[in-house]
């Protein structure tokens, strides 16, 4: 018997639907004071080049949000996905050096870093280990993959042609291309989150794994198609910030996955699986983003930014600990 999820963000009576809507309105608002108080507080601010700077910033890095996310809902989690976006970065740069096309490398760099999340997948799904467990070790073999096919050293890519640079340098109008692709990765995965029926077993999943299996929906492999597109986005990602950046940087990435679990657990994805929207993933990328610009502009120690990023963490796991027990 097949079950479909309710929408996550939609719904008249529906509290819990009420709660997600209260949330993003919450960050809305929170998000619209700090634009007012840093407005007064630097000049530079509002100044077109550093919202540009800023939007370039969460972009990309909101693609792997995206991922995170939909593996959070479905009650997983994924420590790896700064170094595998590293590595991508790495296997599509080594293999541009070794005269394959761009394109094509960029092709084999993705499709390395889904059979990453298959692997991670399969040992969750089919041996019994934990997320955690999993993804902590893939995070340390694929910096350390990187580390060793690059020597700890950048690799230049200069000679990329112009054409593949257009993906992370270029401008459609007076949007940059890497804002467009965001955009639609954004909206294509919510509305599948939110209509498609394979998507929204994600969230029954996440809420109960037996009462979905019993239900008949196949969680393990919800679990696993959740982990490996998960890795894939962080493959797509490396791609655009190679491309962006014109160099594979085998330490990009580190401290990443605390920036995208926060920001997916401020949007309102719980920790424990079953809830959570794109929409307010997002939401909680910008506001990070917008912290992290604001601190930078005030002159703030980089390790203070470090210090409140780690609060703004703190903070976001106690909330999300303290709606689920309401919940429950």
């Amino acid at each position: 018997m097949e079950v479909a999820a309710p929408e996550p963000a939609r719904g008249g009576g529906n509290p819990l639907k009420n709660m997600f809507r209260m949330r993003e309105t919450g960050l809305i608002a929170i998000i619209v004071l700090l634009f007012a108080v840093m407005s007064f507080a630097s000049p530079y601010f509002l100044t077109w080049v550093n919202m540009r700077a800023m939007a370039m910033a969460f972009a990309v890095e909101g693609v792997v949000v995206v991922g995170m996310t939909i593996l959070l809902i479905s009650g997983g989690i994924d420590l790896s996905v700064g170094s595998v976006t590293a590595l991508a970065m790495v296997i599509a740069g080594w293999l541009f050096l070794q005269g394959v096309d761009p394109w094509v490398a960029s092709g084999i760099s993705i499709a390395s870093c889904t059979a990453i999340g298959s692997f991670m997948g399969f040992f969750v799904t089919r041996i019994g280990l934990h997320h955690f467990i999993v993804s902590l070790a893939v995070m340390v073999i694929a910096r350390g993959i990187c580390l060793l096919a690059t020597g700890g050293r950048p690799l230049g890519l200069y000679t990329l042609p112009p054409e593949f640079k257009f993906i992370g340098q270029g401008s459609i109008g007076p949007l940059p291309l890497v804002i467009i692709i965001f955009l639609v990765v954004v909206l294509a995965f919510d509305f599948m989150l939110r209509r498609t029926t394979m998507f929204r077993k994600v969230f029954y999943t996440g809420s109960n794994e037996k009462a979905a299996a019993y239900s008949g929906i196949k969680t393990k492999k919800v679990i696993f198609l959740t982990t490996t597109l998960c890795s894939a986005l962080c493959g797509f990602a490396g791609i655009i910030y190679m491309a962006r950046f014109g160099s594979a940087q085998p330490t990009f990435g580190i401290g990443m996955e605390l920036n995208v679990i926060a920001a997916a657990v401020i949007g309102g994805a719980s920790l424990s699986g079953g809830s959570g929207t794109i929409f307010g993933a997002i939401l909680g990328t910008i506001l990070l983003s917008v912290v992290s610009s604001s601190l930078a502009l005030l002159d703030v120690s980089v390790y203070w930014q470090d210090i409140i990023r780690g609060s703004i963490l703190l903070s976001a796991v106690s909330i999300d600990h303290y709606l689920h027990k309401i919940r429950a």
